[in-house]
């Protein structure tokens, strides 16, 4: 079961918060330093993905049994990003060279992304996915993420094995964020997600 949250608006975390992220983009949302260093190459990677492994494209691929293309593409698009550290991207890499996982990745991703059933249900039968592929390990950023949940009064329920709860309140936690900064005009969760790499990387030391 997932922790209690207590609403982050009760706490100053929000307000300091937000002073840091502006101090470094005045602008903040759309601030062009912004745009360069965190947002740009994230919407590039959206762009491309739509172009070359948009969902009739997966579809199609996963159909004809070219799962390998698929994961060549997923894999190509990442590794233009720094979502993924870099053992993690050799992991993923890895993992998918033989043609089972690619399969496997191909299959669950379009799963993931496009299948039927709850969010929940879809995210746990990927994290059983990824679990079977060999090699591969995927974190969500941990120090980053529990340092920007601290500095923002957030209660952030981590555990490092992937599971639903931790998720769950993960997107809680940007959904509020979000709503905090509706001032701002947060276009969509990458700004969220750039808000909080933000309070927890040490690239934006204080």
């Amino acid at each position: 079961m997932a922790v209690a949250i207590r609403p982050a608006t009760a706490t100053k975390g929000p307000a300091k918060c937000r002073r840091k992220f502006l101090r470094f983009f005045p602008k903040g949302f759309y601030d062009e330093k912004y745009i360069d260093w965190e947002r740009g190459y994230k919407w590039d990677a959206h762009l491309r993905w739509e172009e070359t492994l948009g969902r009739e494209t997966h579809r199609t691929l996963i159909a004809d049994g070219d799962y390998g293309e698929v994961a060549r593409r997923a894999v190509g698009i990442e590794s233009r990003t720094n979502l993924l550290f870099s053992f993690e991207k050799m992991a993923l890499r890895d993992a998918v060279k033989a043609k089972a996982g690619a399969k496997a990745f191909a299959e669950g991703l379009y799963e993931f992304l496009y299948g039927r059933g709850t969010e929940k249900a879809r995210f746990e039968r990927w994290c059983a996915v990824v679990g079977t592929l060999p090699e591969a390990h995927f974190f969500m950023k941990p120090m980053v993420t529990r340092t920007a949940a601290q500095e923002y009064g957030f209660e952030l329920d981590y555990k490092s094995r992937p599971n639903w709860e931790s998720y769950s309140n993960l997107l809680e936690f940007a959904r509020v964020v979000s709503r905090d900064l509706r001032d701002l005009r947060p276009r969509d969760m990458m700004d969220s997600q750039s808000f909080l790499w933000v309070q927890g990387s040490d690239e934006y030391e204080e």
